[in-house]
């Protein structure tokens, strides 16, 4: 599981591969990195994985990311991430896995919209106001609440 935060605990984006590996990283890095709500980066910290350095690397190469950005691999520098992962982790442990990658891919995508939704990510929803979110939830999946 990749998941970007910003410096203000937004969720930036997520990603969920069967591998992780170095093109993985890059495929997440430029997914990240090409979103519209996503401003260039100066820093970025990730944890001590060697494929981080190899994708950083190509991104630079190809010209996707800015020469001056740097790369910090450091276990106590990622905890804003981990901290904001650890949401998921206690949905997923509960229901002890799941049957199949895509099974897992689906799921955790709602998961991750929900947290966001619950963090007052979305621009329509106020945070903590559970009626916007009722009403928003019932307009995105055509349910009636």
């Amino acid at each position: 599981m990749y998941r970007a935060v910003d410096s203000n605990g937004n969720t930036l984006d997520f990603l969920l591969t069967d591998k992780r590996d170095t093109a993985a990283a890059e495929r997440f890095l430029c997914k990240v990195l090409k979103a519209f709500h996503t401003t260039e980066p100066r820093i970025i910290n990730v944890d001590k994985n060697a494929a981080y350095p190899k994708a950083i690397d190509a991104l630079k190469a190809k010209k996707e990311l800015l020469l001056k950005v740097e790369l910090r691999q450091n276990k106590s520098l990622n905890q804003r991430i981990e901290q904001d992962h650890r949401f998921i982790k206690w949905l997923v442990k509960p229901g002890m896995g799941f049957k199949s990658f895509d099974t897992a891919r689906r799921t955790i995508k709602s998961y991750e919209i929900m947290h966001m939704l619950k963090k007052g990510q979305i621009e329509t929803v106020n945070k903590g106001a559970v009626k916007e979110r009722i009403k928003f939830i019932s307009e995105i999946f055509g349910v009636i609440a």
